[in-house]
This record gives C-alpha cells, sequence and structure tokens, in this order.
C-alpha cells in the first residue's frame, strides 16, 4: 500500500470542506488537504469527535446535521464569514441503516437518504452561490459501489448513493457555466462499515476484489484532491470508482 503523504497538489490559499469529516476517509481527506496548504473545515454530527479530528490534523472542526437546513445554512455562513469564500466542497456525511427490505422502518429508510442525498442536496445548494460569485469551484462527491450495483440488505444505502449519482451529474450541466465541476468518487476502503464485518466474511469479500484488499482511508485522497484540483478544470460529471477493481 502506497500512503499518501506528499503535497503534489497545492491547494494554498483555498478554502476547503468536508463533510462526514470526524473519521475514516473525511478525516484523512482533512489531513491530506491541510498538508497540501488549505483552509479545511471538518465538518460532522459528532461534536467530540468532530473536535478531536480538527486537533489530530490541524483543520477546524465544525459540528452540523447536513440532514438539517438550518444547520447546514448556518456552517456555510460561518465559514463564508470566517475565510471570505469556499472552493472545494467534499460531500461524504453518510449513515447505515441496513436491513433487508421487508425490516426496513420509515426511518431506517428516511435518515439514510436525508443524510447521504439530502445532506449532499443542502451543503452544494448553500455553497453554490458563492461558487457563482467567485467563477469557480470544485465539488466531490461519495458514493459507493451499491449506489452502482445495489447489495443486499441495503436498499436505503443503494439507493441514496445511486440517488447521488445522478445529482452529481445533474448538477454538473447546470453549474459548468459557473466555472464549477462536480464529480464523485466511489471508494473501496477500510471504513468502520468494513471494520465491523466479521474475519471470515471480510476474507471473502477482500478475495473478490481484483487487488486482493480494502484500500485504507488516505488512499482515496490522491482521486478527491486530483478530481479537486485547478487541473482538473476540464473534467465534471465523472464517477471515478476507487475501488481495487471490484466494479470491473
Amino acid at each position: 500500500m502506497t500512503t499518501v503523504t506528499n503535497l503534489s497538489f497545492d491547494f494554498t490559499g483555498q478554502t476547503v470542506v468536508v463533510t462526514g469529516a470526524a473519521r475514516g476517509i473525511g478525516l484523512e481527506l482533512g489531513r491530506f488537504f491541510v498538508r497540501a496548504g488549505a483552509d479545511v473545515f471538518l465538518l460532522d454530527y459528532d461534536r467530540e469527535e468532530t473536535a478531536k479530528a480538527a486537533a489530530d490534523t490541524g483543520a477546524r472542526g465544525l459540528h452540523a446535521d447536513v440532514s438539517r437546513t438550518e444547520d447546514v445554512e448556518a456552517v456555510v455562513a460561518r465559514i463564508i464569514g470566517a475565510t471570505g469564500r469556499v472552493d472545494v466542497l467534499v460531500n461524504n456525511a453518510g449513515v447505515l441503516r441496513d436491513r433487508m427490505v421487508w425490516k426496513l422502518t420509515d426511518d431506517d429508510w428516511e435518515q439514510v437518504l436525508a443524510v447521504h442525498t439530502g445532506g449532499t442536496f443542502r451543503m452544494t445548494r448553500a455553497c453554490v452561490p458563492h461558487f457563482r460569485a467567485q467563477g469557480s469551484g470544485r465539488i466531490v462527491n461519495v458514493t459507493s459501489y451499491s449506489g452502482l450495483h445495489g447489495n443486499v440488505g441495503q436498499a436505503n444505502y443503494a439507493t441514496a448513493k445511486a440517488g447521488i449519482i445522478g445529482f452529481t451529474r445533474t448538477t454538473a450541466k447546470e453549474l459548468a457555466r459557473f466555472g464549477v465541476t462536480v464529480n464523485a468518487i466511489s471508494p473501496n476502503a477500510e471504513t468502520r462499515m468494513v471494520a465491523s464485518i466479521p474475519a471470515e466474511k471480510k476474507a471473502e469479500l477482500a478475495a473478490g476484489i481484483p487487488m486482493g484488499r480494502f484500500a485504507a482511508p488516505e488512499e482515496m485522497c490522491a482521486a478527491v484532491a486530483f478530481l479537486a484540483s485547478r487541473e482538473a478544470g476540464y473534467i465534471t460529471g465523472a464517477v471515478l470508482p476507487v475501488d481495487g477493481g471490484i466494479s470491473i
């Protein structure tokens, strides 16, 4: 495994916002962007873990529930008040309520969609006026293999992640005229969800990945940084699998 630690991308002077950033992929993205010179804001629902993540990375931590419009609007206003701009938005926030479809409750369904798809929408909507005023911006959304292919026990999650793909491609068309790109990654990383899988089942799943393993969360950084970079200004509406070949 190659750990992403160098500063191949320069985000000096840029404001980067990452949701779902208290741990896992979001945390590592925050760490990467700080090292790349950005002014980074880590957003998460968990106040204590967000504070720890901020202290660990040198970023600024802000509490926000992205399923609530008032939280999103307040936190974006604070970011603009602090730096005067927003350049990169990474929509990574998510929750799991896994059950077979006949066991899903209304709350299981609605909460997963509200955080994943709804949070992506709310954060994007709140940032777009600032992107338009600047004439530039980068949005990177996080979808998943389940959103592309479905997965047993994840009807709500797969629907939410598939919705993010449609949202990505639609907003890419809508925002291109303003110099804003919108892309997504489909990761396959060692997150809390993967860590909770029994060892035997996890080994079986890893065997089905052409590269033979799950990625470390920090291996998502290079893909996100590229899509967020100035150099990727002519790429929009793309969904990039960062999954060791599992989607082949």
